[in-house]
C-alpha cells in the first residue's frame, strides 16, 4: 500500500490520465475502436527521442553547450531570452512536444551552471508556453496543426496568415516576461567537465538528426523503432534504462480518454449548438479540460470554421496543465530535477498561463468579430 501511494505521489499526472480513461470507459465500453485511439507514430517520436536525449544527457552534452551559453550570454536576462528563443524556434522546425524534450535539458544545465535555479519554475514555464505557441506557425509545428492543415486541405499561405497575428503577439509577450528578469551577471561553477567525447557525441547527434527524419516523415517511424534502440543497446543502454516511460504511458491514457470523449453521444450534441456560437471560445475552453490535440479531432467533424478552430486549439494549448500534453513533458521534467517544488511550480505556470491564454484569446476574438 506504501509502495502504491509513493508512486502515486510521484506521478500525479499519470494517476489522473488513468483515472479519466477508466471513468470514459465506463461510458464507452472497450471494443475494436479502441485500437484506432493510439497515434503510434507519436508514441513512437517520443520515446526515440527520449532516448537519444538521454544519451546526449549522459555523455554531459547539455552541460557542456550550457557553459558555453551562459558564457555568451553574460546576464541571467540574455540567458532567458537565448533558452525562450531557441526553443520558440526549435517548435518550428521539430514541434513542439520535440523542441522541450531536446531543450528543457538544455534550460536546467544552463541555470545550473549559472547558479540561477531559483529562476528555474519560472524560465522553465516560459520555455513551455514558447514551445506551445511557438508551434502554431508551422503545419508540423504541433500536431493539431498537422491534422486540421491536412484535414481542411489548408493552402499554406492561409494558413500562414491566419497564425501569423497570434504569433507575433506571443514573441513580444514571451520578450517582456524574459525582460522582467533582473539582469544579474553569471558566473560559472568550474565544477562542470570541458571536454566531450567526440566519437560517441558524433553518434548520438547522428542519432538524433535521424530522430528528426522520424518527425518529418522523411523515415518510417517503424525504421527508428529498429535502429535506434539497438544503436543505443551496444553504445549506452543506460539511455534506454532513463527513457521516462511513466509519461509515455501518460500519452496513452490521454489517447484513450480522449477516443472515449469523442463517442460520447451526449457531448457530440453539446459541441454542435456550442460552435454554432462561436467556434473560437469553445475550442480555447475544449482544450482546457480534453487537450488541443483531441478538442481538434473532435471539434473538427462539427464545423467548418477552420479559421477560427485552428486558433482556437492553438492559443488553448496555454491555460490548464492538460491544455497541450507538452505541459507534461515540462511539468514531468521539472519535478524529475526539482522534486518537492511541484506546488510553486503550479502556481506560476496556472498564473502565466492565465495570462497568455486571455490576451490572445481576446486579441484573436477582437480579430474575428
Amino acid at each position: 500500500m506504501t509502495t502504491v501511494l509513493r508512486f502515486c505521489k510521484s506521478h500525479v499526472v499519470l494517476c489522473v490520465a488513468i483515472l479519466a480513461a477508466a471513468i470514459s470507459a465506463c461510458f464507452v465500453p472497450p471494443d475494436a475502436a479502441y485500437l484506432g485511439y493510439f497515434d503510434l507514430r507519436t508514441l513512437s517520436c517520443l520515446f526515440l527521442t527520449l532516448a537519444v536525449v538521454a544519451a546526449l544527457r549522459n555523455i554531459k552534452f547539455f552541460t557542456i553547450l550550457a557553459r558555453k551559453i551562459v558564457a555568451v550570454a553574460g546576464n541571467l536576462r540574455t540567458l532567458a531570452l537565448a533558452l525562450i528563443y531557441i526553443t520558440f524556434i526549435g517548435s518550428m522546425l521539430i514541434a513542439n512536444d520535440m523542441a522541450l524534450i531536446t531543450f528543457l535539458p538544455l534550460g536546467y544545465f544552463a541555470l545550473t551552471a549559472a547558479k540561477q535555479e531559483k529562476h528555474m519554475a519560472y524560465i522553465f514555464i516560459l520555455q513551455n508556453i514558447s514551445a506551445n505557441l511557438g508551434g502554431m506557425l508551422t503545419p508540423f509545428g504541433n500536431p493539431q496543426n498537422l491534422y486540421l492543415y491536412s484535414y481542411f486541405s489548408i493552402p499554406t499561405g492561409e494558413f500562414t496568415a491566419i497564425m501569423l497575428p497570434p504569433f507575433c503577439l506571443a514573441v513580444a509577450m514571451l520578450t517582456v516576461c524574459c525582460l522582467l528578469l533582473p539582469a544579474e551577471r553569471l558566473e560559472i561553477d568550474g565544477d562542470f567537465p570541458e571536454r566531450l567525447n567526440l566519437r560517441r557525441t558524433a553518434l548520438y547527434l547522428a542519432l538524433f538528426a535521424f530522430s528528426i527524419l522520424i518527425v518529418f516523415r522523411v523515415v518510417p517511424f517503424w525504421l527508428g523503432l529498429v535502429l535506434i534502440p539497438a544503436v543505443l543497446l551496444f553504445a549506452d543502454r543506460d539511455a534506454l534504462r532513463a527513457v521516462d516511460y511513466p509519461l509515455l504511458l501518460t500519452f496513452v491514457m490521454f489517447f484513450i480518454f480522449a477516443g472515449n470523449a469523442s463517442r460520447i453521444e451526449v457531448l457530440h450534441d453539446l459541441l454542435s449548438g456550442w460552435l454554432a456560437k462561436s467556434t473560437l471560445l469553445v475550442s480555447t475552453l475544449s482544450c482546457q479540460f480534453i487537450s488541443n490535440v483531441p478538442s481538434a479531432i473532435l471539434l473538427s467533424r462539427f464545423t467548418d470554421n477552420y479559421r477560427e478552430l485552428l486558433l482556437g486549439v492553438n492559443i488553448g494549448g496555454t491555460g490548464t496543465l492538460i491544455a497541450s500534453l507538452a505541459s507534461l513533458i515540462t511539468y514531468s521534467e521539472f519535478k524529475l530535477l526539482r522534486p518537492g517544488e511541484g506546488k510553486k511550480y503550479l502556481g506560476l505556470f496556472t498564473l502565466l498561463n492565465a495570462i497568455f491564454l486571455v490576451v490572445l484569446t481576446a486579441a484573436a476574438y477582437w480579430f474575428f468579430r
